[in-house]
């Protein structure tokens, strides 16, 4: 099987490597580490194809130690003792580095393997995780590991990666590439900061060129853009970059910015991912509106009724209709705190006896002091209120809602207000 064109060309030095630079540049720390010599627990975290594997590689090739690779996807206990048993070897007498890939696919029983070795210093780990390591990964790993953070690469770097990744192919298959006005930013920008994809978009894209009456192979626009279809899109549907994109949601939701609500309700909607728009889009309506524009319940519950009814692509209309009104609705989050409160105090055991005059109709007990229930319908009174006790004994002064400075609550309040005579 051919070795994609990203391995062929694989950096060999850190200034070869394209994004990073928050990592990477000269002055920086992990630069400085690398630099240094003195090589701690490492654990690089961030997307695919953003030169994660290729820095630990580079760093393993610059440590005078025996190097051993294993990948979480396929490595089993059985694979860390064979590693931890080099250790009495000649050749793993100086130590050994284990450069362990994927390395949230390792359990917590895996991990505990390599603790003992890592803490004790015989083994130096360089883990590298598409998901956040402290989630995944053990505690007691992370302690003893300094965790990196690698971002996407910004597409002037990509496009970097992508002239390089011609060049390398017209020297390697002895060919010459023509390019049509803007097919580098193309692949560059359609890749979603995805160094890996970008090359493999520009493999596909010299495959499928033919030479032309010059000899040289055109390289155009549309090709590119068949090629580095949907491939913007990071998206995993039970992972970080999940989590990720429907917290921004929301929060751009609730930050009332509609630009940025609809730009991650495009995100979703192009994952297919219908049921988490519905989802975060319902429960925005009810814990970030609430009770400042009550109406906007039924309406949005009504919008996304009918995108479930009518699926996509024709869903993306009512939940935009949805999503803009909640963005520029006024927000409120009063109902959220109040039954917060309440859950609070019942989780802390604040409770007690419902009293009697809430309680179903039943017998009075020889040990009553008080016969009957004596319940006030509040609808025998006047403006149906009667001050009567609801709360339990224990919890009778409790307050749980405040109400919000919106119209719509501070009309509520300004109402009972005048009906209980509060002053």
């Amino acid at each position: 099987m051919a070795v994609p064109l990203a391995d062929r060309m694989r950096p060999q030095t850190l200034d070869e490597v394209v994004g990073q630079q928050h990592l990477l540049a000269p002055g920086k720390a992990l630069r400085g580490i690398i630099d240094s010599g003195r090589l701690p627990n490492l654990i690089f975290y961030g997307p695919s194809g953003v030169g994660k594997t290729t820095v630990a590689r580079i760093l393993a090739q610059k440590a005078d130690m025996c190097l051993r690779k294993l990948n979480g996807t396929t490595a089993s206990t059985a694979d860390i003792k064979a590693v931890v048993e080099e250790l009495d070897t000649l050749e793993g007498s100086g130590g050994i580095l284990l450069y362990l890939d994927e390395i949230q696919y390792f359990n917590k029983r895996q991990q505990q393997t390599l603790l003992e070795y890592i803490e004790n210093g015989r083994i130096t780990l360089i883990a590298s995780t598409t998901e956040n390591p402290y989630f995944y990964v053990y505690n007691a790993i992370l302690s003893r590991s300094t965790v990196f953070e690698f971002k996407s690469v910004p597409v002037e770097q990509v496009r970097l990666a992508v002239q390089r990744g011609f060049d390398f192919l017209q020297k390697e298959q002895q060919v010459t590439f023509t390019f049509e006005p803007g097919v580098l930013d193309d692949i560059a920008a359609g890749c979603g900061g995805d160094v890996r994809k970008a090359l493999n978009a520009v493999e596909l894209c010299a495959a499928c060129a033919q030479p032309g009456e010059d000899g040289a192979c055109l390289i155009t626009r549309e090709r590119a853009a068949e090629v580095s279809q949907r491939s913007a899109m990071r998206y995993d549907h039970d992972g970080t970059e999940h989590f990720d994109i429907v917290s921004a949601y929301q929060k751009s939701m609730r930050g009332s910015d509609v630009n940025a609500a609809l730009h991650y309700l495009a995100r979703l909607l192009e994952a297919g991912d219908l049921p988490s728009a519905c989802r975060r889009l319902l429960v925005c309506a009810s814990e970030d509106v609430g009770l400042a524009y009550p109406q906007i319940i039924p309406i949005v519950q009504a919008a996304v009724a009918t995108a479930q009814q009518v699926g996509l692509p024709e869903a993306r209309i009512p939940l935009a209709d949805a999503v803009i009104l909640v963005a520029l609705a006024p927000k409120s989050n009063t109902g959220s705190m109040a039954v917060d409160a309440a859950l609070a105090d019942i989780r802390a055991g604040r409770s007690g006896p419902i009293p009697r005059q809430l309680q179903n109709t039943h017998y009075d007990g020889a040990d009553a002091e008080r016969k009957g229930q004596h319940y006030l319908y509040p609808h025998s009174f006047a403006n149906h209120w009667v001050q009567q006790q609801y709360l339990p004994d224990a919890l009778k002064d409790a307050v749980y809602y405040t109400p919000g400075d919106n119209k719509t609550e501070q009309s509520f309040a300004a109402y009972w207000k005048a009906i209980r005579g509060d002053k």
